[in-house]
């Protein structure tokens, strides 16, 4: 190849590098929870326009690649995960992502003025536990913690934390025991694939359907974060949907 026209292709390489920035991976544990709060907070501001399911297909490649799904079903699923197949692994795995995704795409629906920060990091015998909170649109902060996991060059969130202390993978290791015991693996496989639709749906009887899959899950004295800026907080069985509107 002549000289000038290796050079002219050389430097058109490099005009397209500089025009087309590689995504590159998360340096920080704090740099994963950044990005997922900045997904949201694009899905919240245009929810309107996304929809629920809109809402949902944008998040969830966001969460697959933030949270550790693998290891969030193995945990939640508990002793139980030993005695099922890969195959039931497989699918439970994915029907877990699932869940997860269309959960957050509900929780985090719309914009009200909310602003979701990452406040510091600190080393935990776990791996790091990121602070960050959500200041409401009425201005009253809510403490969320990501427990992180180092999985080659990335940081994955392996549990969330909510006021401090509501552990996410315990909630759900609580509630799936009672459909494992009542139902099977099968069973579970399509309690979290049918709540995983209706929420993406958003049917007018969403609520009422998605508990009755669902079922009644973790125990009574777990409080339900308003996020929305609420005073009351309720006895709940997991986080409810649009908490992050009402001011």
């Amino acid at each position: 190849m002549p000289l000038s026209k290796a050079v002219a292709l050389a430097a058109g390489l490099d005009l397209c590098m500089l025009a087309c920035p590689v995504h590159a991976a998360p340096t920080t544990s704090g740099d994963t929870v950044r990005g997922l709060y900045d997904a949201l907070l694009s899905s919240m501001k245009n929810g309107r326009t996304l929809g629920q399911s809109g809402r949902c297909m944008q998040l969830e490649p966001v969460i697959r690649r933030s949270f550790d799904i693998a290891s969030m079903a193995r945990l939640s699923i508990g002793p139980s995960w030993a005695g099922l197949t890969e195959a039931q692994r497989q699918q439970i795995t994915e029907s877990f992502g699932r869940y997860t995704s269309a959960i957050y795409a509900d929780r985090f629906d719309s914009y009200n003025g909310q602003k979701l920060e990452v406040t510091g990091e600190q080393p935990s015998p776990f791996g790091v536990r990121v602070r960050s909170r959500i200041i409401k649109g009425n201005g009253e902060p809510l403490e969320i913690d990501y427990m992180m996991r180092r999985n080659g060059d990335s940081w994955l969130i392996s549990d969330v934390y909510w006021d401090g202390g509501i552990s996410e993978v315990a909630a759900r290791r609580s509630e799936f025991a009672a459909i494992l015991k009542k139902e099977s693996t099968e069973g579970l496989i399509t309690a979290l694939n049918g709540k995983a639709n209706i929420l993406t749906q958003k049917s007018p009887a969403y609520r009422r359907e998605a508990i009755n899959i669902i079922g009644t899950a973790v125990t009574e004295n777990v409080k339900d974060p308003d996020l929305r800026g609420g005073a009351e907080q309720r006895p709940r069985k997991m986080l409810q949907s649009s908490d992050l509107r009402r001011c």
